[in-house]
Order: structure tokens, then C-alpha cells, then sequence
């Protein structure tokens, strides 16, 4: 092939000579779509409609169907992290299991489960605007039959970043424009040329259900029932591929186009859309600039809970920056891409074999040793990377596997896969795979996959969002602040309840308990007396006139319990300095109050209505006559729900300075052995963030006690607000001194609501995006 000048400057020479190159060529944005046929409980086909609760198919830009009304398509927006976009692939598969009716499930392998006769697969209904898309459905199972578009799997679309072309032209010096396509097309030839090794390394298909048919093929095909020596059925020469071969022109984006639009011409397709090779490029809507190339390999892999491992998707980068920097021996001609196809069906059929395999052109392949070299030249692209060390490592562990199973010191999964189908049957083992699946995502339900170190009350509202079809950026990870869009509508929203629908100085005031206080004593609501402090000396002096008496020490404008005290005998001068010392190392200024009797209760209100009520019970562990408080906390702590830094609906118990001065009130310490079934508190004020369990007890608590808390949110002029009351009976109408607002505040946990310890879940993150008005 005759070399183009692109080619000279983008080879591993030249990587090496170029840190900027190696930066830039180890980034990338990166997407993921993957289908799965719903399924019912006995493993066959569920007919049903697309879920409700899933939204508009026609529009919903992360979740649709694909050729089947049966036939769920999830698709995660460009991400410039891998993980990232996994972790996103995978909050769909678990917003869409939650969205089945309980006796669905979403099918773990490409192969469908039990089919119904080809006239009742139902084709995907769009009406409207969008009915086009049924029609082009329709057109597609007269061409290929319903069957054969019931097989699934999944897509890695991949870009390179700006930066790098940006780097690469300024030692190259061609057009940018012309630069930009020539490298899509080396990486496009090239991942044709060699693409036979993902289907070796990734094909999980290696056997289907007597009741696909796959015409014009016999249906007691080699692959019916199983065979011993499958890998991808998906991507064999019976598999999900156009009827024609289809060779195209890949010497420049001008000629592949052209050829693409004179197969639609000819009538050998029907639009571009219907190009099914395994690699494709793809455009920006609109323009034939190129946006992005789509490699369409992947089976959904039944070995993984939601079809797609994160090992996989680091061996497929991995391919794609060996393709990308791989020398050119010879043009992709005709002769070649045929080549390359029969390359493919033999990955798919034949697995490993020392003996060399005929192919046509009177060349020979021994796909065991081609795959080990191609294997050691990604290690050589991933060595002159330098990727961080982690990463690095990450790579590494999956190319390895890669080697073992070329070299044989691993059994390839099909293989394994195809020996549980021989023992379970084909619909029992997969069926028990499904159901495995949901219960995993079932115990996981609050997590957004990816984004775990982000506040759970902000990982609810963005897996809300994309059920919603909500598009969402995040501007800054540490604040948990975000862009939320739909339409025209866009919001920017912090830690999930701060948003415009409050004015700073509402904010303001509910910062400042002091302000707070005097807001409300003026519209007659009870809140407690007190004292307000800026230095220990003043505060410290105050308790000659509280001995004896309960009071509260707590900082003035802090949230999260953090630096709180409550003490109720109030006896002891020096644990008095000392928590008027912890609330000062939280803030400038203290507030030291009455003590309010009663239990604690969080009311979070939206426009005025009470939309969740919490009983925030402290901190406590229940005795069993043999193991010390520390160890009963301990084991509280195992709770998976139990975490840290409010990414779990409940937070870890601690053991520390506060929790020591409370059971030392109660002459106890971390060492003491509690009774059977005695209730030990570790803290007095009850916040969740400080290990508290949350209640939910919206319907127990007496209207009154809302419409006071309506009030208070009312003359305060705030939106979204916690609300903090101490309620001495919730049975009971509401009377002058029977409650106190103790704190009122402006960036609420609705986590707490949505996860209570016990009680009903208040889908906070649904009132909240309603009240945005992105709906």
C-alpha cells in the first residue's frame, strides 16, 4: 500500500518521541449500546409492551427498543471515561429491571430465549411523527425475518479526543479536516482487517434454542442445540449480518460513502442505517463529518450481570489504539475484506486449532499464533502509553487473560457456557442467570454505577434524570453540582436539593439557626431558648446558671449533627467546657439551648407540602449478653446499607470523642457488655449522618403538625427545606408547647426518605425534578 503521509507520523516510532501524542492517544470518548429481549419467567419471548415507567421510546435518548417491542435498547451519551460510561451502561440495566412487571426479565445472552412463531414477534410501535421507524422495522423482518433481528448484543463506539489530532497536526502539517479523516480510516481499516479477534476473545454464543430460525439457513443448523467447538453464532456467516456481501471502498471517507450510497441505490439496502458490518463509521447528524466509529462485535457476555465486563471493554480500547497505530501492509481491496470475513467465521466457529486453516487466495491461518502476536503488539502500544500505574495494571490483567487463553492455560468462556447449556438445558441456565441478575440490582438500587463517590442524594436525582431522559453534566464532581436539561428546560442543581427555586437569602437565613429562630418566634412558632456565643470563655461561664438542667449544645451554622452535644442531666462543669469546645471547632459562633422533650422528627416540604417525615432514632446498638458495644457496633456497620460520606442510605456508627462523653453519662464505655436485648444509644441528637436509623412515619403524624411546618417554610419564603421538629406525642393535634422547630435546613438528605431503615420509599427525586418542571 502506498504510504500517505498521515501514516508516516502515526506509528509507535512516533509515539515514543511524543509525550503529548501519548497523552492524548490514551484519552478518548467513549460509548456503549446493548440490547436484551425480555423475557418471561418460563424463558420464553415476552410480547408485552415496552415498560411505561421507561418513557417514550421515540424520544427517550438512553433508553428505546431496538427492532422488537420486546426488544430493549440501552444506550449511554459520549463519556471521556471508560468506566464512567460503564458505570452508566449498567444504571440502565438496572433502571430498565426495575421498570419490567415482576414476572419479566431482562435475557442475558445474544441468543433469544423460547420464540414464538415468526407472525407474533412483535415489530417496536411508533406512531405519530415517528412511524417511519415501525415501517423501516417492517421493511427489515421481510429481508432478514423476525428471528433472525431478535439477536442481540452490544456495541463500543469510540472517538479520539480533539487534543490528539490537535498534536498530531502539528507534526504532521496536513489539513486538519483531511487529517481527522484519514486517521478514522487507518483505524477503521484496520479494526476490519483484524476484528476476528474480539469475536475470539469475546464471543459468548456459542449455541441457541431449537425455536430461532435462521433463513434461508436449515434450522438443524451445526449451531442448533449446541456444538462443541462454537464461539459467536452472533457473528459466524449465519449470524446478524446484511444478506449480500458488502464490500466497500475504504480509501478515503468520500469513496466509502459513495459506495455505501450506491448499495441504497441499487436497492441492496434500504438507508445507511442497514449496513450491518461488524465496524462502521459513524457521522454527525446532518453532515458527513465523522462523529464516531461503532465496532458491533460484542455478545452480551452471560458470565456478567448486566452482559458486558469491564474487562472487555479494556481489551477493546486496547484493540482499538493497536489498530490505530498499527502499520498498513496492503490496501483493504475486495479480496482482502473477503479474507478478513472468512477470518471472522472461522473465529466464530472453529475456536483454537494448532493445524493451519485453508482459506481462500491460497493463504493459510493458525489463528492460535496470530492471535498471540497481535496480543504481544497491544502490549507493546499499552507499555509506550504510560497509562498511571493503576490503569496501567488494569490493562494488563485483561490483556493477560487474553494470552492465557490463546496459549491454553485458561478454558475460553464459550466452552464453559456451552458445557452448562449441555447439563441445564439452554432455558434453564440462562432463565437462572436472569433472576441472579435482578437480585443483584435489587440490592443495589440506590447506587448510580461510576458515580459512587458522589453524594447518594445526588446519584437518586441523576438515575431519576436518565429514566426521565434527562441529560445531565457534571461541573463539579467534589460539589455534587450538576446541569440538568430537557428540551429547553435546564437547571443547575447542587448536592440535589440546592436549586433556583430558593433565593440566597432564604438559604442564608436557614443557615444561621439564629436568624432561623428569630424569623419564626415572630410568626409565633415555638422554637427553643437559648443562648448565642462567639467565644468559649462567655459560653463556658453560662453554666453556673444551667446546671442541672438538659440544653443543647450546638454549632451556629453547621448541618450534619456535626459538633452537637445534648446534654440532659447536665451536671458535670467539665463535660459541659468540653462540648461547648466541639461545637466551637465547627464553627465561629455556638448556640446553647433548652433541652425540648419529646422525639425528633425530619419533615421535608416542596412548595409548602410535606412530601416525607422521618422518627431519626440515634445512634444504638441492641445487646446480646456477650459482646462489648464495640464489637455490637462493628457488626451494625456490616449492614450493606451502612457506608460513609452519605453515599449509602445509612451511615456507619462511630466511635468517638461524642459517643465516648454520652455512654460515660450513662457509666458505660465502648468495652461494656450491654444486657439481652438491652437498647444502648451511643449519641443523643439523632441525625442520620451521625448513625442514626430513619423511620419513615409520613401517614402517623397528625396533620397539624404539617400545616406548622407548611407555616415555617412559608414565612422563611423557602421552596425545598428539612425541617427538624421535637414532637412530644404525633397522635395528638398540635398545641402552643407540645412541638419546637429546633433547625430548619437548606440542602436536605432525600436519600433519607427515599431508603428509610424502615418504612416507605417517598420518591423525593421524582417530587423534586417534577417541581423543576423537567418531566
Amino acid at each position: 500500500m502506498e504510504s500517505d503521509t498521515y501514516l508516516n507520523c502515526l506509528n509507535l516510532e512516533h509515539l515514543k518521541k511524543s509525550a503529548g501524542l501519548r497523552h492524548w492517544a490514551a484519552q478518548g470518548m467513549f460509548g456503549l449500546e446493548k440490547e436484551h429481549v425480555r423475557c418471561t419467567l418460563e424463558g420464553k419471548l415476552a410480547v408485552t409492551p415496552h415498560p411505561e415507567k421507561l418513557g417514550n421510546k421515540a424520544v427517550h435518548p438512553f433508553i428505546t427498543t431496538d427492532f422488537s417491542e420486546s426488544q430493549v435498547e440501552m444506550i449511554t451519551p459520549p463519556l471521556d471515561d471508560l468506566e464512567q460510561a460503564y458505570g452508566f451502561i449498567k444504571t440502565l440495566h438496572q433502571i430498565v429491571l426495575k421498570a419490567l412487571p415482576e414476572n419479566e426479565l431482562l435475557w442475558l445472552q445474544s441468543m433469544p430465549p423460547v420464540l414464538p412463531g415468526e407472525e407474533d414477534i412483535p415489530v417496536a410501535r411508533f406512531e405519530g411523527p415517528f412511524s417511519a421507524k415501525t415501517l423501516y422495522r417492517e421493511h427489515l423482518s421481510e429481508i432478514y425475518g423476525r428471528n433472525r433481528l431478535m439477536i442481540s448484543g452490544a456495541h463500543f463506539n469510540f472517538s479520539l479526543k480533539e487534543e490528539f489530532f490537535e498534536e498530531l497536526h502539528s507534526t504532521c502539517g496536513l489539513d486538519k479536516t483531511e487529517l481527522r479523516n484519514q486517521v478514522y480510516m487507518k483505524l477503521l481499516r484496520n479494526l476490519m482487517r483484524y476484528r476476528w479477534l474480539l469475536v475470539m476473545a469475546l464471543g459468548r454464543s456459542p449455541c441457541s434454542h431449537p425455536s430461532l430460525t435462521l433463513k434461508p439457513f436449515d434450522p438443524e443448523s451445526l449451531f442448533q442445540g449446541g456444538c462443541d467447538h462454537g464461539i459467536s453464532i452472533r457473528s459466524s456467516s449465519v449470524g446478524y449480518q446484511n444478506l449480500y456481501p458488502l464490500h466497500m471502498e475504504y480509501s478515503t471517507l468520500g469513496a466509502y460513502l459513495d459506495t455505501l450510497d450506491r448499495y441504497i441505490a441499487e436497492g441492496k439496502l434500504l438507508n445507511r442505517s442497514e449496513l450491518y458490518l461488524p465496524v462502521r463509521l459513524k457521522l454527525e447528524p446532518g453532515t458527513d463529518d465523522i462523529s464516531h466509529l461503532e465496532i458491533r462485535l460484542l455478545d452480551l457476555d452471560p458470565d456478567d450481570s448486566i452482559g458486558i465486563s469491564m474487562d472487555s471493554l479494556r481489551l477493546v480500547h486496547l484493540y482499538c489504539m493497536f489498530a490505530l497505530f498499527e502499520p498498513e501492509l496492503d490496501a483493504l481491496g475486495q479480496n482482502q475484506q473477503t479474507l478478513a470475513d472468512e477470518m471472522q467465521n472461522l473465529a466464530a466457529t472453529y475456536r483454537f486449532t494448532e493445524n493451519y486453516e485453508e482459506l481462500s487466495l491460497g493463504k493459510s491461518i493458525n489463528l492460535q499464533a496470530e492471535g498471540l502476536l497481535i496480543a504481544a503488539k497491544m502490549e507493546t502500544v499499552l507499555k509506550e502509553l504510560q497509562l498511571n500505574s493503576q490503569t496501567h495494571a488494569e490493562y494488563k490483567k485483561s490483556l493477560h487473560w487474553l494470552q492465557d487463553v490463546f496459549q491454553g492455560n485458561i478454558e475460553h468462556p464459550s466452552i464453559s457456557l456451552n458445557r452448562a447449556v449441555q447439563k441445564n438445558g439452554f432455558i434453564q441456565e440462562y432463565l437462572g442467570r436472569a433472576q441472579a441478575s435482578r437480585e443483584v440490582f435489587h440490592q443495589q438500587d440506590f447506587r448510580f454505577f461510576g458515580l459512587e463517590d458522589m453524594e447518594l442524594s445526588t446519584q437518586l436525582l441523576l438515575k431519576e434524570a436518565v429514566r426521565r431522559g434527562v441529560h445531565f453534566e457534571i461541573l463539579d464532581r467534589r460539589e455534587n453540582f450538576v446541569r440538568l436539561s430537557k428540551g429547553d428546560t435546564v437547571e443547575y442543581v447542587v448536592q440535589a436539593t440546592r436549586t433556583s427555586l430558593d433565593n440566597y437569602s432564604s438559604i442564608l437565613m436557614m443557615e444561621n439557626k439564629v436568624v432561623t429562630k428569630k424569623v419564626l418566634q415572630r410568626a409565633n412558632i415555638r422554637v427553643p431558648r437559648g443562648y448565642h456565643f462567639d467565644n468559649e470563655v462567655s459560653a463556658c461561664r453560662v453554666w453556673a446558671s444551667l446546671q442541672g438542667k438538659p440544653v443543647v449544645i450546638k454549632p451556629k451554622s453547621t448541618n450534619f449533627g456535626l459538633g452537637i452535644t445534648i446534654l440532659k442531666d447536665n451536671k458535670d462543669e467539665a463535660v459541659f467546657a468540653k462540648a461547648v469546645r466541639l461545637a466551637f471547632a465547627e464553627d465561629e459562633e455556638i448556640l446553647i439551648e433548652e433541652f425540648i422533650e419529646g422525639k425528633e422528627y425530619r419533615f421535608f416540604l416542596i412548595d409548602g407540602t410535606v412530601r416525607g417525615i422521618l422518627h431519626r432514632v440515634p445512634a444504638n446498638v441492641i445487646g446480646d449478653g456477650v459482646h462489648t458495644i464495640r464489637e455490637l457496633v462493628a457488626e451494625k456497620n456490616r449492614d450493606p446499607l451502612r457506608g460513609q460520606g452519605y453515599r449509602t442510605p445509612l451511615e456507619k456508627i462511630k466511635l468517638g470523642e461524642q459517643e465516648a462523653m454520652f455512654l460515660a453519662e450513662q457509666q458505660m464505655n465502648f468495652d461494656t457488655v450491654p444486657k439481652q436485648d438491652e437498647k444502648i444509644f451511643l449519641r443523643e441528637n439523632s441525625n442520620i449522618s451521625t448513625g442514626g436509623d430513619s423511620i419513615d412515619c409520613t401517614e402517623d403524624v397528625h396533620p397539624s403538625y404539617g400545616e406548622i411546618a407548611a407555616k415555617a417554610a412559608e414565612v422563611m419564603r423557602v421552596q425545598i427545606t428539612g425541617l427538624d421538629m421535637m414532637i412530644e406525642d404525633i397522635a395528638t393535634p398540635a398545641t402552643a408547647t407540645s412541638y419546637a422547630i429546633i433547625e430548619m435546613n437548606f440542602n436536605p438528605a432525600i436519600h433519607i426518605h427515599c431508603y428509610p431503615y424502615q418504612g416507605q420509599n417517598r420518591h423525593l427525586e421524582q417530587a423534586l425534578l417534577d417541581q423543576l418542571g423537567l418531566v
